[in-house]
């Protein structure tokens, strides 16, 4: 996949999305407490639409619980998450997915018996489509992430790379306000990585998507962001641009190493 075809936008799917629309996604001062630790503590983050930004940290900064905030996985114990102008509080998982924030996990959560196409028409289905739609909606999809070769295959006999990909096309259903990407670069070749960083760029033009991107590949997130925070301990150490991410002592020092 040397080149991200555009996207056809198949016709009349006839569902709501006036809510994504909304253009940030942000939680404020939030912070979660599990057992009386605290995983991440007085957090701040703001994803504006059409832009990447990469949230780093070593395992154990907070990363994925500040995700499962933003997504409606996990109720903070303090502070908010808001969707534009509009208080999350009380949201389920669902109710993020069906107002536009979608996203990918480590592990995939692929219907690995069922084919390709069939996974990603399921949640097309899922957020409203009919059956018709959701079918064109899926090759459509496929042809953009480079997989309608492979659409009658079951998703659990892809290789590794692809079903990353395939994780990504079923988050990309309908084009959400904000997608969330966690480590979609995990055990990928240099070559793979590259072609991972060329789809990811694509997603906001392409989609309109805001994307927050989890990663611990330093060359994806400081070559495709075009902000980067930091996490460590649950908290922010630092925040800027990909370049002042690189030259901040303390970020070169924990994570990125001097050669940085």
């Amino acid at each position: 996949m040397s080149e991200t075809p555009a996207f056809i936008e198949p016709p009349s799917l006839g569902v709501d999305r006036a809510l994504t629309n909304a253009a940030t996604l942000a939680a404020e001062g939030l912070s979660v407490r599990f057992s009386g630790l605290l995983a991440i503590s007085d957090v701040t983050i703001r994803q504006a639409r059409h832009e990447i930004l990469g949230l780093i940290g070593p395992n154990g900064a907070g990363k994925t619980t500040l995700v499962n905030c933003l997504t409606g996985f996990q109720k903070p114990s303090e502070g908010r998450v808001m969707l534009g102008d509009e208080d999350t509080a009380g949201w389920s998982a669902a109710r993020f997915r069906a107002h536009g924030i979608a996203r990918t996990f480590q592990a995939g959560r692929l219907f690995k018996d069922m084919t390709v196409a069939e996974n990603v028409e399921v949640t097309g289905v899922g957020l409203g489509l009919g059956l018709k739609a959701a079918r064109e909606h899926a090759m459509a999809m496929l042809g953009w992430i480079g997989l309608a070769d492979k659409a009658r295959a079951k998703a659990g006999t892809l290789a590794y790379t692809d079903q990353r990909r395939l994780g990504i096309a079923r988050a990309l259903v309908l084009s959400p306000a904000f997608i969330l990407l966690d480590e979609p670069a995990a055990g990928m070749s240099d070559a793979e990585c590259e072609e991972l960083m060329t789809l990811v760029s694509a997603i906001p033009k392409t989609f309109t998507s805001g994307v927050l991107l989890i990663e611990h590949n330093m060359r994806v997130v400081m070559g495709i962001s075009h902000r980067v925070q930091v996490l460590d301990g649950g908290k922010t150490l630092a925040e800027g641009l990909p370049a002042e991410i690189q030259k901040h002592e303390a970020v070169m020092a924990a994570y990125l190493g001097m050669e940085a």
